[in-house]
């Protein structure tokens, strides 16, 4: 599994809005600023800021001081949010949506264990608020067992 740069970019520039916001910002946040500070193309920023304004999850503003705003408080927007709007799948199991695995529609033998590593992942990027991010607060992980 692994998260594209269209789901970790969507991630960090909402991670660069919360922590402006932290620092006492109080009006709409500039693109161009967090494509300059996240060093992400300013193009590709656009597309998925248009991804996550129809989400919900920012508000934009016209204008010469225009920009966009956190639609919600940082406490109320969870990482898998951000990951989902931008169409992240976050998808181990080599079926995805369909009936099974196998060309004859069955399960493989590991489908149960990814399937759970999937929910796992989910219910990870789902713990974690934007405020939390910004604060390096992370939930506890089992560790490897060795």
């Amino acid at each position: 599994m692994k998260i594209s740069t269209r789901g970790r970019y969507a991630v960090m520039a909402m991670a660069d809005m919360a922590q402006q916001v932290k620092n006492g910002a109080t009006g709409p946040v500039s693109l161009a600023d967090i494509s300059a500070r996240q060093e992400i193309s300013l193009n590709y920023l656009e597309q998925i800021f248009g991804d996550l304004r129809r989400a919900a999850l920012v508000e934009s503003r016209r204008g010469k001081m225009g920009g966009y705003l956190l639609a919600a408080p940082l406490e109320a927007i969870r990482i898998g949010d951000v990951i989902r709007a931008v169409d992240e799948p976050v998808e181990v199991t080599r079926c995805g949506a369909s009936a099974g695995c196998l060309k004859k529609s069955g399960r493989c033998l590991t489908h149960d264990l990814w399937a759970h590593l999937g929910g796992t992942i989910h219910a990870f990027l789902n713990s974690i608020s934007l405020d939390d991010l910004v604060d390096g607060r992370m939930p506890q992980v089992l560790e490897a067992a060795e």
